[in-house]
């Protein structure tokens, strides 16, 4: 070994990496004003894709360049490590974007070394960032005082948040807004003169739509404030609505959507600043939202270690139907599933574990238009044994003993996804009410429909691989058939030859891999003929390939479908 240890030059070629990866972050999310104003849809939606794909091209290279700099024996000292991290935290002290840098360390040391040499000593698996910084600014923020003049502040906040192409009818929408918020709003709000309205600087784009997100404030109290952007090709900017319903906002930032584009200059004190606007979320669905999903794996490790370490919570099998790829556990008092695949599947499954790994990760990088669950894939988690009910310890050796394996008093999880636990979707109807079951079964359509604008088709559509969240949405969460919808060939059945052909034990017309026939569906998805009748009441036209074959056209022919992440309330004004 040399006799001066590059700690500093390693830690300083990470860092170089790390800076050369956030800069072309910044430049794709900069980008989002442009592509809005200009209604490049189908670019959105490559350069959202191409934005997640970035944090894993940018590791490889760093980790390249380590290799070719260094000799494997000098790099790969582990026992020389907790240099080259106190040789980082003097780089990054300085920093805006700190927590992050340390997420990065990680994922370069994880790169490098076997997991079973993950501890603090060497990497950050606990931050070392003070929680608020002294040094740091409040985010930048635009603050309206209306003294009782709502009117005036939206106008003045319309004119300070300008495209560059001009509004459909300013005024139109401005009337609409105003009648909104004193509906949605104590009559004693908006005449209170110590009023303030509270405005991030910048906006956020996803999709088709940008946002202006802040909140409304009086001396005791405060609401959400988003308010929602949309450009009609030809005519224009419309605001289209106002919301300061808590639980509608946290639907946007949702764990079903896609990442949000907007120019942050303090992560940490942005992600603080939607926390006080949404306190029942967690920093890491915070972090997950704003693009910087790596750091929210980071945040949602550290929440799991401190859960575990602080309760006597224990894993256990997730309630539901036992899947026939997957084997879901969950931790009682933790709102996580954590899914491995099976080293066998069912025999009906035509799908191999690297096709499962497949299906997941595109999941990440498609518009999940809040219909499809994030997941967060992790590799050598190591749980205590005593955190395992037994039943669920044995199921999970004997379904997968590739996966989960016990070493000493340790279970070692060598691959499996993390997702939000929901309430399957089948075990929600029995236990619903008439009005509910209506409601969740409409929804359940409606999720469908919205996978299929967004060019997926889910391939297993029963209802125990849907989840229903706490806010009553239904949510696609089993991905190991998912496909572009544009790749399926939806076909009528076609009459039988003979009436002989209705009684066979086999079709009497061909079926290829990706044929789909839309009229099996009913008997195929509920055995309870109420319920059967019901959906056809309301999604009937799924059960139509002529149905799926017009969205197809649709997509093919460029089309982007508005998928709207809040209700609509675009009456006029009298």
């Amino acid at each position: 070994m040399p006799q001066q240890w590059p700690a500093s030059a390693i830690a300083t070629l990470i860092l170089d990496g790390f800076d050369d990866y956030r800069e072309q972050f910044r430049q794709i999310t900069n980008g989002a004003r442009v592509r809005f104003e200009q209604a490049q849809w189908q670019e959105i939606q490559r350069a959202a894709a191409a934005r997640i794909a970035l944090y894993e091209e940018f590791v490889s290279e760093v980790s390249q360049r380590l290799h070719a700099a260094y000799p494997s024996e000098v790099l790969l000292d582990v026992a020389q490590w907790p240099l080259v991290k106190s040789a980082y935290i003097t780089l990054i002290d300085v920093r805006c974007d700190d927590e992050l840098a340390e997420t990065w360390f990680n994922s370069i040391f994880c790169g490098l070394f076997s997991h079973d040499q993950i501890n603090d000593g060497c990497m950050f698996i606990h931050t070392t960032r003070p929680a608020l910084r002294a040094n740091t600014p409040e985010p930048l923020t635009r603050v309206y005082h209306p003294q009782g003049n709502i009117e005036r502040a939206l106008r003045q906040i319309f004119e300070d948040y300008r495209f560059e192409v001009a509004y459909e009818n300013s005024e139109r929408d401005l009337q609409r807004l105003v009648k909104q918020m004193r509906e949605n709003l104590p009559d004693w709000v908006c005449k209170d003169p110590e009023l303030s309205i509270e405005l991030f600087s910048s906006r956020l784009y996803r999709n088709k739509g940008a946002y202006l997100v802040g909140r409304i404030n009086t001396c005791d109290e405060q609401w959400p404030l988003v308010i929602p952007f949309l450009h009609r090709e030809g005519q224009g900017i419309q605001i289209d609505t106002l919301i300061t319903d808590e639980a509608e906002v946290s639907i946007i930032f949702s764990f079903t959507r896609s990442y949000f584009m907007v120019r942050v200059g303090y992560p940490a004190e942005f992600v603080g600043f939607l926390k006080r606007i949404l306190p029942g979320k967690h920093v890491a669905e915070l972090y997950t939202s704003i693009g910087f999903y790596k750091q929210g794996k980071s945040e949602f490790y550290r929440a799991l270690i401190n859960h575990l370490a602080s309760t006597d919570d224990k894993f256990v099998m997730a309630p539901g139907v036992r899947g026939m790829v997957m084997s879901v556990f969950t931790l009682t008092g933790f709102n996580t599933v954590f899914k491995i695949i099976k080293d066998r599947f069912a025999p009906s499954k035509n799908v191999d574990r690297a096709t499962v790994i497949e299906k997941y990760r595109l999941v990440k990088a498609v518009d999940r238009v809040g219909r499809m669950a994030d997941t967060q894939e992790f590799a050598d988690f190591r749980f205590p044994l005593s955190k395992f009910e037994p039943q669920c310890l044995a199921e999970l050796l004997e379904v997968a003993p590739s996966t989960v394996e016990v070493d000493g008093d340790t279970v070692l999880v060598r691959h499996c996804w993390t997702e939000r636990r929901m309430t399957p979707l089948n075990l929600y109807v029995e236990n619903a009410s008439e009005a509910q079951v209506r409601e969740a079964l409409d929804d359940y359509g409606l999720a469908i429909k919205q996978l299929a604008a967004a060019n997926i088709f889910p391939g297993d559509m029963l209802l125990k691989n849907f989840g229903v969240t706490r806010h009553g949405r239904v949510v696609f969460y089993d991905y190991d058939e998912i496909c572009f919808l544009t790749e399926v060939n939806f076909r009528h059945i076609p009459p039988p030859r003979y009436p002989e052909d209705e009684m066979a034990s086999e079709p009497w017309y061909s079926v290829a891999p990706l044929d789909v026939f839309p009229e099996e569906f009913p008997p195929f998805l509920f055995a309870d003929m109420k319920q059967r009748r019901l959906f056809s009441q309301l999604h009937g036209e799924l059960y139509d390939a002529d149905y799926w074959k017009s969205l197809q056209d649709a997509i093919r022919a460029g089309k982007v479908i508005d998928v709207f992440p809040y209700r609509r309330r675009t009456e006029q004004v009298e």
